[in-house]
């Protein structure tokens, strides 16, 4: 596995990745563009990619502009190795060096990620009504958690 930052040429694998999955699946997969990724690459924050065999299998988005987890996701076949752990650590370590800012996050509840976050120390905030529970990562908290390993 070889874990690196995301560039502009990698959108439309990432693109590839965010359509397989089978949790928070867009309603509408056009309405997420090709320049909505390069912005929040080259403007907003920053993203990571995870490689397996020269193919894109995760990768992981943060808006600095927002304090927002933009993205995090996996592939179906590469669930259950780590990757989502690694791409949000390295993303989260990056994120913690831009700010100390809380950062926040949504997801559908009862999903494996809505577990994934939990087990990883998210704090949730609060759930809508249209099915998302929303989570926060303090600066404290991060640190906490990464000196206790």
């Amino acid at each position: 596995m070889i874990f690196r930052e995301a560039t502009t040429n990698d959108i439309k694998q990432m693109q590839i990745v965010r359509n397989a999955v089978s949790e928070n699946i867009l309603s509408n997969p056009d309405l997420i563009k090709d320049k909505d990724y390069e912005a929040f690459l080259t403007k907003k924050g920053k993203g990571w990619v995870c490689l397996l065999e020269d193919q894109i299998v995760g990768f992981a988005i943060v808006d600095v502009r927002t304090n927002n987890i933009w993205a995090l996701f996996i592939l179906p076949s590469s669930e259950g190795k780590g990757i989502g752990r690694k791409l949000q650590d390295i993303m989260l370590d990056w994120y913690f060096t831009q700010t100390q800012t809380t950062v926040w996050l949504e997801t559908g509840f009862e999903t494996r990620a809505e577990q994934f976050y939990r087990k990883t120390g998210w704090l949730e905030i609060s759930k809508n009504s249209v099915g998302e529970v929303k989570f926060e990562m303090s600066y404290e908290v991060w640190k906490k958690g990464k000196s206790s390993i």
